[in-house]
C-alpha cells in the first residue's frame, strides 16, 4: 500500500475513532486542570470540579459509543469496529459512570482517592475502548498494558502501607503475565508472519502447526486471564481489592473483565483450533473452585467479593467454552448483567458498612451483624444482590446461569467432552456452596445482634443524592431483567 493510500486509510479510520479521540483529549485536558486547580482552590473544590467534568467525558463518551455503527477495519486492521465492540464500550462506560457518581457523593473521606484519580480513570476506560475493538496481536498487546498500568496506579494510590503492598503485588503479576503473553505473541506471528488475527493468513498458517498453535495461543490468552481474573493469573486479585478504595475495586470487578471478554471471543473465532476446549474448561472449574472455597475462609467483605469475582470469572468463561453462538451470547449475557450485580454488591457493602471502616479500610464481615436497622431498604437490596451473585430467582443471575450451561451441556452432546461434563456438573454444585458465603454478610445484617465494641456500628446511613442514583442505576435491572430478559437478548442477538 502507498503512503497516499496509507494517509487516505487514517484518515477514513478517524470517523469510527470519535470516542477514543474524545477519551484521549480528556485525560489530557483533565491532567493539566488539576495542576493547575491545585495551586488556585481549595482540594474540595479541585475535586468537585474535576468530578463533575469526569462524569460528562463519561457521559459523552457513552454517547458518542451509542451513535456508532460497525464500520469495520481501522487503521489498517490495528482495531475492528463493530457492533459486539459498541456493546461492550456501552457496558464500560455505565461501569465507570456508577463509579463516579458513588465516589462523588461518597462522605467517607478518610481514605478518600487523590484527585489523581479521575485522570487515571479516564486513562483507564480509554484502554478499555481500545481493547473492545483491538485485532492486532500489537494492539491488544498495547491496550491491555494501558488498561494494566492504570490500574496498577489506581491500586496504589491511597496514602498507606495496605495500598502499596497491593499495588505492588498486582505490578509484579502483571509483569509476569505480560511477559508470557508477549511469548505466545511472538510464537503466533512465527507461525503466521503476521499480527492481524482477522487474516485469512493467520487462521490457515496456524491450522498447519496444531499442538504448537495451542500451546501459543494458551500463551497469549495469559494476559486475558489476567484481566479477567482467572486461574492461575488470580492471585493479585484479594491483596489489590483489599488495598483499593471501593470505587476502584468496583470498577475492576467488571470494566476489564467485559474488554477482555470480548477480546478472549475474538481470539477463539479466528483461529481454528477445536483443542482449546478442554483446557478452557480446566481453567473455569479451576476457577469456580477456587474461588469459591476460598471465599468460604474470609472475614473481609472485600477479600470476599474478590475471591468472588475470581469464581464469577470461571462462570464468565462457562458460555465462551461452549464455542458456538448460544454460548457466545449467553457469556455477553451474564458480562452484561454482572455489570450491575457487581456494582450494587460494592456499593451496598460501602454504604452499610459501619463508620470505622472509613478510617480503618477494613470491611470486617462480623462488624456488618445488625446493620439492617440503619437502613432497612438497603438491607433487603443486600438480599437480592446476595442472591442475584448467588445465582438464584427472581434475579438475573439466575438467568445468565441458566443460559451459560444450557449452552455448555449443548456443546457436551456435540462433542461429548467429558471435561464439559465435569464443568456443568462441578460448576452447577459450586453456585449451591456460593450461597453459604454470599448469605452470610445478610444473616449478620438481620439475625445478629450490633457488635457492641464498633464505633458507628448504630449510626443510621445517610446516602447523598449522587449516591441514591447510582444505586437507581445498578439495581433495578438485577430483577427487571429476570423478568424481561427479552430487552438485552434482543440487544445482543443483533450484534
Amino acid at each position: 500500500m502507498s503512503l497516499t493510500d496509507q494517509l487516505q486509510d487514517i484518515l477514513n479510520s478517524l470517523g469510527g475513532f470519535g470516542p477514543e479521540a474524545w477519551l484521549a483529549f480528556a485525560f489530557c485536558a483533565l491532567l493539566i486542570a488539576e495542576l493547575v486547580l491545585l495551586r488556585r482552590s481549595s482540594e474540595l473544590v479541585t475535586r468537585q470540579w474535576l468530578s463533575a467534568k469526569t462524569l460528562v467525558v463519561l457521559l459523552v463518551a457513552c454517547g458518542l459509543s451509542l451513535m456508532q455503527e460497525s464500520r469495520g477495519p481501522l487503521f489498517q486492521s490495528l482495531l475492528f469496529l463493530d457492533n459486539q465492540a459498541v456493546f461492550f464500550k456501552i457496558v464500560v462506560a455505565v461501569g465507570a459512570i456508577g463509579v463516579v457518581l458513588w465516589e462523588t457523593g461518597s462522605q467517607r473521606t478518610a481514605r478518600r482517592l487523590p484527585t489523581e484519580w479521575y485522570a487515571i480513570l479516564i486513562g483507564m476506560v480509554l484502554g478499555l475502548f481500545l481493547l473492545t475493538m483491538a485485532v492486532n496481536l500489537l494492539a491488544i498487546y498495547l491496550a491491555i498494558e494501558l488498561v494494566s498500568i492504570s490500574s496498577y496506579l489506581l491500586t496504589g494510590l491511597a496514602a498507606d502501607r495496605k495500598a502499596s503492598e497491593g499495588g505492588l503485588k498486582y505490578l509484579l503479576f502483571g509483569a509476569v503475565s505480560s511477559a508470557v503473553m508477549l511469548y505466545g505473541m511472538s510464537l503466533l506471528y512465527g507461525l503466521t508472519g503476521t499480527l492481524d488475527i482477522t487474516s485469512t493468513v493467520f487462521g490457515i498458517e496456524l491450522a498447519k502447526n496444531g499442538t504448537v498453535a495451542l500451546v501459543a495461543l494458551l500463551l497469549t490468552t495469559a494476559g486475558v486471564l489476567f484481566k479477567l481474573s482467572a486461574v492461575p493469573f488470580h492471585i493479585w486479585t484479594p491483596d489489590a481489592y483489599e488495598a483499593a478504595p471501593i470505587p476502584v475495586a468496583a470498577f475492576f470487578s467488571i470494566g476489564p473483565k467485559a474488554a477482555a471478554l470480548l477480546v478472549l471471543m475474538r481470539l477463539l473465532t479466528a483461529l481454528p483450533i477445536g483443542d482449546v476446549q478442554t483446557p478452557l474448561a480446566v481453567v473455569a472449574l479451576a476457577g469456580i473452585l477456587i474461588g469459591n472455597l476460598s471465599a468460604l475462609r474470609q472475614t473481609d467483605a472485600k477479600r470476599l467479593l474478590a475471591y468472588s469475582t475470581i469464581a464469577q470469572a470461571g462462570f464468565l468463561l462457562v458460555g465462551v467454552i461452549a464455542l458456538s453462538e448460544a454460548g457466545f451470547d449467553a457469556a455477553t449475557f451474564y458480562a452484561a448483567t454482572y455489570l450491575f450485580i457487581t456494582l450494587a454488591a460494592f456499593f451496598l457493602i460501602d454504604a452499610l458498612a459501619p463508620a470505622s471502616a472509613a478510617t480503618s479500610g477494613s470491611f470486617r464481615i462480623a462488624d456488618f451483624a445488625g446493620r439492617y436497622k440503619a437502613s432497612p431498604i438497603l438491607a433487603i437490596a443486600l438480599v437480592v444482590v446476595a442472591l442475584a451473585l448467588t445465582g438464584l430467582p427472581p434475579t438475573v443471575g439466575f438467568t445468565a446461569k441458566y443460559l451459560s450451561f444450557t449452552a455448555l451441556f449443548g456443546a457436551y452432546q456435540t462433542t461429548g467432552n467429558p471435561w464439559l461434563l465435569w464443568l456443568f456438573g462441578l460448576g452447577l454444585a459450586n453456585a449451591v456452596i456460593s450461597l453459604f458465603y454470599y448469605l452470610k454478610i445478610p444473616f449478620l445484617l438481620f439475625f445478629r445482634p450490633p457488635v457492641a465494641n464498633v464505633p458507628g456500628a448504630d449510626v443510621p446511613v445517610r446516602l447523598v443524592a449522587l449516591q441514591w442514583v447510582a444505586l437507581a442505576l445498578m439495581l433495578p435491572p438485577v430483577v427487571l431483567l429476570f423478568l424481561k430478559p427479552d430487552w438485552l437478548l434482543q440487544v445482543i442477538a443483533s450484534l
